[in-house]
């Protein structure tokens, strides 16, 4: 009798091998890159670049606090001092839910656009691109999700991206959630990329502090999943290693002193640069765990990698000891010439040390016990039918490790002890 542990052995090589033959494919699949304008005031330059391209109508893509604090102002001015013609739709919320672009792919159409800028957070991001699909391939946005789902080219997207995080301004993906069935949608599509983006360090000056540890951690996951998998190039490696030397340099200091513009300006390179890498190298158990945390609570998605991060690298561990070497000496937490095993350890203890100078809990507080069955098969059904994961996991083995960040128990508080009464005294007689 086969024992489970054999048969999650060779179902493991069988995958293991399906995902290296598709990687030698995808890496033949042309990614366009869009050109990047970098620095303060890039918003600016980049909507006196858009105004000369004569659309004859652009959709702006947000949410109602950047339209409120006034960010949008660089970009609009100069696109109005050049003639440009656009509409504002501020309606975006965090996860991307269907029923908003929905409402964003009707706002479009009764405006009369021909292209859009998407600017914000992923959420706007990725709420533009499926509205960018969708617009060019009309059918239901479910219907959309997967590879390559729509016949015609999306409709022109332009980039201003104000956490550095995502990427999303320079990679083939949109995720947005589906509110009904509490899941997250992955719609792919090369031609997706935006044509321009300006990356524009003084709108990130304004971040809170938590928002800007879970976002660039977010970044850091995108560089370290696409250098430890399977699908990786030479390109990939160079901005995956880039990207995590440019992040354990500058975050403390973003997070820390949110007004430092070099800091800030490197964060949102590390993000662009994370972003390339992952695009052509993908992602990993860490995304895949972290797509059904935010579809079933809503956690943000640069808290739920960032949570789940550490439990992830110590499960690879064994597989990608060479690899986390070259992690530890790119994040400058150790040397050439040390050992693998002691710089892979140093690597995963340096993680462990952001997460917790940036504030970043152990532990998902929303979690149940009851729902981890289900969130380990919908993972382990993403990661295995989509990612080249450098170690495979069983149903069981995922379990255990979303298990790892179940919150604490709390002992319940103990009674305060009561006074015993006074013994009466009985009468004389």
């Amino acid at each position: 009798m086969i024992s489970e542990s054999m048969r999650n052995t060779v179902r493991a090589k069988g995958l293991g091998a399906l995902m290296k033959g598709a990687g030698l494919v995808t890496r033949f699949i042309p990614i366009p890159q869009p050109t990047l304008l970098v620095g303060p005031g890039s918003s600016a330059r980049l909507g006196q670049a858009i105004a000369g391209f004569g659309h004859r109508k652009i959709l702006i893509v947000t949410d109602s606090i950047i339209s409120k604090l006034g960010l949008l102002k660089g970009l609009t001015d100069a696109l109005t001092a050049g003639g440009a013609h656009f509409v504002v739709f501020d309606e975006i919320t965090a996860d991307a839910p269907i029923p908003l672009i929905q409402k964003g792919i009707d706002f479009y159409g009764e405006h009369d656009c021909d292209a859009i800028v998407a600017f914000g957070g992923g959420s706007s991001m990725d709420a533009s691109k499926a509205i960018a699909v969708a617009v060019s391939n009309p059918k239901p946005l479910n219907q959309l999700a997967g590879y390559l789902k729509g016949l015609r080219a999306p409709v022109k997207i332009y980039a201003v991206p104000t956490t550095a995080g995502t990427g999303s301004e320079v990679t083939v993906a949109a995720v947005i959630s589906d509110p009904v069935n509490h899941k997250k949608l992955v719609i792919v599509d090369p031609r997706m990329v935006p044509k321009m983006a300006a990356l524009d360090p003084e709108l990130m000056t304004g971040l809170p502090p938590h928002i800007t540890a879970a976002t660039g951690i977010d970044a850091l996951t995108h560089a370290i999943e696409a250098f430890v998998g399977n699908w990786t190039t030479s390109y990939s490696d160079g901005m995956a290693l880039s990207a995590v030397g440019l992040i354990f340099e500058n975050l403390r200091t973003a997070y820390t002193d949110g007004k430092n513009l070099e800091a800030r300006e490197k964060m949102s390179l590390a993000s662009t640069y994370a972003g390339f890498a992952f695009t052509r190298a993908n992602v990993g158990y860490v995304h895949a765990i972290a797509h059904q945390f935010g579809g079933l609570y809503h956690t943000p998605h640069g808290l739920a990698n960032a949570i789940m991060l550490p439990f992830v690298l110590k499960y690879s561990h064994s597989a990608i000891v060479g690899r986390l070497a070259l992690l530890a000496v790119a994040a400058r937490v150790g040397t050439p010439g040390e050992d693998d095993e002691v710089l892979a350890q140093k690597f995963l203890d340096a993680v462990d040390q952001l997460n917790h100078d940036l504030g970043i809990p152990t532990f998902l507080a929303a979690l149940k016990e009851s729902d981890i069955p289900a969130l380990a098969k919908a993972a382990c059904h993403e990661a295995h039918t989509g990612y080249p994961v450098p170690r495979y996991m069983s149903q069981q083995e995922c379990e255990d490790l979303i298990r790892k960040a179940l919150p604490p128990k709390v002992a319940p508080a103990k009674p305060a002890p009561t006074k015993a009464a006074p013994a009466k005294k009985g009468k004389k007689a």
